[in-house]
């Protein structure tokens, strides 16, 4: 066992071994060593992971005590940290994915004269969810998942010289930040009623626990989540996100970061499968942001934001798993969505070195040409993401979609299939307008070319997990069956395969609408002209809304304190102290004037003052 607690602190301190050491050249010109330095610790990262997860397969847990962190009163939290099934699942999904962008990012970022930087903040980033996923209590996890917001704030401002990266990292930052507060209030109801904030004491007491208090614990926690996850309504932030560099967006997007949410969902399980109202809560705006994401995925002419939505949307699927019980499916659907999702924004990264920048995909079109590894790569990740047999997304949503169904939850399953009709068109819409036909880039100057041949070495191993990933779907029900509930749900084989087969429909039909016409020119400007178009597209003018009734007023209500409260009154009083202060202080000057004859006048005046206060004060009349 002492080897695999070895094990622990490699997987768990390598990330921030590479941070550091790339930290200490960030100011310097590019060092092609940061970027191989700290990809090879994450690799080492990964290995202990891959030890780790096989250690853990039959039921095994590793848990060590590093020291005692917070000692008073009754308040006691160990710096500890847990592999067990959940979290080995977690550290082997984040590290692989991370490895990849870290390799990927080596070319991607070949150019850019904050090399170096990028590798710290990466790396950072890597360890703050290490953190996250691997910590034994709430608040070391609350230390991670505040590591994640700080590192996705320095990522997505990265080029903090640009305006709007400046802006959506403030907001990203903002937004989750406001969430935060109603974490640390279910992290504080955890410990009042628990008098722990370790995972094992919690979730050992909550058979007994009064219902409401497990129902605002809950909430409160799930509101953290909702900030993280970006579900509606603080979802507007992940669009955004699209500012920083692309490698950045496969990390948040696909291992760290949005997936924090659902896993504190999963961590928490004992408590949530005893207040069905808060999960059915969960499930059902899992499902309305599942088909509300989908649809401003529609229009979107952005390369990056169509696939920001996509994460959107499948967060929203992993939210209905998790709140109908199915915590297991939703850490599966967490776990191959990552492989194709990453892989999706790395192609596209691909893309726009190969288009100077370019994200409109309607700038682009007939790459296949010059990119056909990109190309190929795209497509099979699309085809995950629109869950195709035999394509990983295909094992991890159906099932979803079968515990909806099992559980007597049409409406939610209706949404949710119609959902994967959406995903496949608009999953095709970018494959057909990006690489298929016309070359409408040649208009516009551009001069396209494949990637870097190690950069698509490096995506390779996700194109792979990709396709094979869900059929690994046996061996994880056996790996997670020792630490999260495992159910049958009741449908008969018939019902099963009829499933199959019209969510298989619609998701093909998706695509063929998509490949047809935009095989054909796509539609026409009628419909650009049209109410629903400008709404999608304006992501139903929710971001207008929050500048208009949110931002602004707050700006000009600060404005009003500022200007009549804080300088009229606040600075006022204070500069009114400070000037009577000094002006008393100039006007006693006279005393300290130096001349004997002052000096003695002025103590008479004293000892004048003195008698007649021992006169008036005097106990003897």
């Amino acid at each position: 066992m002492e080897h695999m607690e070895t094990y622990l602190y490699i997987a768990l301190f390598a990330p921030l071994v590479g941070s550091l050491f790339a930290s200490l050249f960030a100011d310097k010109p590019k060092m092609l060593v940061t970027g191989i330095g700290t990809s090879t610790l994450l690799f080492v990262s990964w290995v202990s992971s891959v030890v780790l997860l096989m250690h853990v397969y039959h039921g095994d847990v590793v848990h060590v005590k590093m020291m005692d962190w917070i000692h008073a009163g009754g308040l006691y939290i160990p710096f500890g940290f847990v592999v067990d099934q959940v979290s080995a699942t977690m550290m082997f999904v984040v590290t692989t994915v991370s490895t990849v962008v870290h390799v990927y990012s080596i070319g991607y970022m070949d150019h850019d004269r904050s090399f170096n930087r990028f590798f710290a903040w990466l790396s950072a980033f890597v360890f703050s969810m290490m953190v996250l996923v691997m910590s034994d209590n709430f608040a070391g996890l609350f230390i991670g998942w505040e590591g994640v917001g700080l590192c996705s704030w320095a990522l997505i401002g990265f080029w903090y010289e640009r305006e709007s990266a400046s802006w959506a990292a403030n907001e990203a930052f903002i937004m989750n930040r406001i969430a935060d507060l109603g974490m640390l209030i279910g992290i504080f109801l955890v410990y009042w009623n628990f008098g722990s904030l370790q995972y094992d004491v919690v979730f050992a007491q909550v058979d007994g626990m009064d219902a409401t208090i497990l129902m605002m614990t809950t909430a409160f926690l799930f509101i953290g989540a909702m900030g993280k996850s970006a579900q509606f309504p603080l979802h507007t932030w992940l669009a955004d996100a699209m500012e920083g560099p692309t490698p950045v967006s496969a990390l948040i997007h696909a291992a760290t970061m949005v997936t924090a949410g659902v896993y504190l969902v999963i961590r928490a399980n004992p408590l949530y499968s005893l207040v069905p109202e808060v999960s059915y809560f969960v499930a059902c705006l899992g499902a309305f942001v599942a088909i509300f994401a989908a649809s401003m995925a529609l229009v979107n002419r952005d390369l990056k934001r169509i696939i920001a939505y996509s994460t959107l949307s499948q967060l929203g699927y992993m939210f209905v798993a998790a709140g109908l019980g199915a915590y297991w499916v939703a850490l599966f659907h967490l776990m191959t969505h990552a492989f194709f999702k990453a892989l999706l924004f790395l192609g596209a990264g691909n893309v726009m070195h190969a288009m100077d920048d370019e994200l409109d995909i309607f700038k682009m079109g007939g790459l296949s040409k010059k990119m056909k590894w990109t190309m190929i790569m795209m497509t099979l990740a699309s085809l995950a993401l629109a869950g195709i047999y035999p394509f990983a997304g295909f094992f991890s949503k159906d099932k979803i979609l079968e515990v909806a169904f099992a559980g007597d939850h049409y409406i939610l399953w209706a949404i949710l299939w119609f959902t994967a009709g959406l995903t496949a068109f608009y999953s095709f819409r970018l494959v057909m307008l990006v690489f298929f036909g016309e070359e409408r880039y040649k208009i516009f100057g551009f001069h396209p070319h494949e990637a870097y041949r190690y950069m698509l070495f490096a995506m390779s191993p996700l194109a792979i997990l990709a396709v094979i990933a869900g059929f690994f779907e046996h061996d994880f029900i056996h790996l997670v069956s020792y630490a999260l509930p495992i159910e049958e749900y009741e449908v008969s084989h018939t019902v099963f395969w009829i499933l199959v087969v019209i969510t298989q429909g619609i998701a093909l039909g998706g695509i063929a609408l998509a490949v047809y016409k935009y095989s054909h020119g796509g539609f026409s400007k009628k419909w650009e002209e049209t109410f629903i178009y400008k709404l999608l597209f304006n992501q139903y003018y929710i971001p207008k809304i929050y500048d208009e009734y949110i931002c602004k007023p707050y700006a000009e209500i600060s404005t009003i304190m500022w200007k009549d409260f804080d300088l009229k009154i606040v600075d006022a009083t204070v500069d009114f102290i400070a000037t009577s202060i000094y002006k008393s202080g100039m006007a006693s000057r006279v005393v300290q004037s130096g001349n004997l004859s002052n000096m003695l006048r002025w103590m008479g005046v004293g000892l004048l003052i003195l008698l007649v206060a021992a006169i008036l004060y005097s106990p003897v009349r």
